[in-house]
């Protein structure tokens, strides 16, 4: 299925291409969150019109993006978690908690489904998270897991 992209999208395309994709990924993500249309002439020839507007839109979104960057950058956050005698947590550390605990500390708001930790956090220790905040701007944070109290 053709539609033509609203917003730069990392590995995807930037406003205006026109691009194939499968019809579930078309209807339920790209069209759903106005991230793209269906591929007509008559939507061809206004995305050209509002081409221009699209990208100005797009570069506030990157300015915004690098401004967060700016603040959380290569910084840490402590989480302290329950865990085992051989440091291992019951359960794992989500990307809704870091979210949160970005809320906290920096007064950042940061959607869970931007947070991508590198390797699953399910222990103690020092882990690394992406977070993408714009199709080209991503920050790269630290998250060190601390025992809270060890359970026998």
């Amino acid at each position: 299925m053709k539609v033509i992209l609203l917003e730069n999208l990392k590995k995807i395309g930037s406003i205006g291409d026109i691009i194939d994709v499968k019809r579930g990924f078309a209807r339920n993500f790209l069209i759903a969150n106005s991230k793209a249309l269906y591929a007509s002439k008559a939507n061809i020839s206004q995305v050209e019109k509002i081409r221009s507007e699209l990208t100005k839109k797009d570069n506030e979104k990157k300015k915004f993006a690098k401004e967060i960057f700016e603040k959380i950058n290569k910084k840490t956050y402590t989480v302290k978690k329950l865990s085992t005698e051989n440091n291992e947590l019951y359960g794992s550390v989500k990307p809704t908690e870091i979210s949160k605990l970005i809320e906290q500390k920096d007064k950042l708001e940061i959607k869970p489904s931007m947070i991508q930790p590198i390797k699953e956090i399910k222990s103690l220790g020092k882990f690394r998270v992406k977070i993408f905040l714009h199709s080209e701007v991503d920050a790269e944070i630290s998250v060190n897991v601390e025992t809270a109290e060890n359970i026998q």
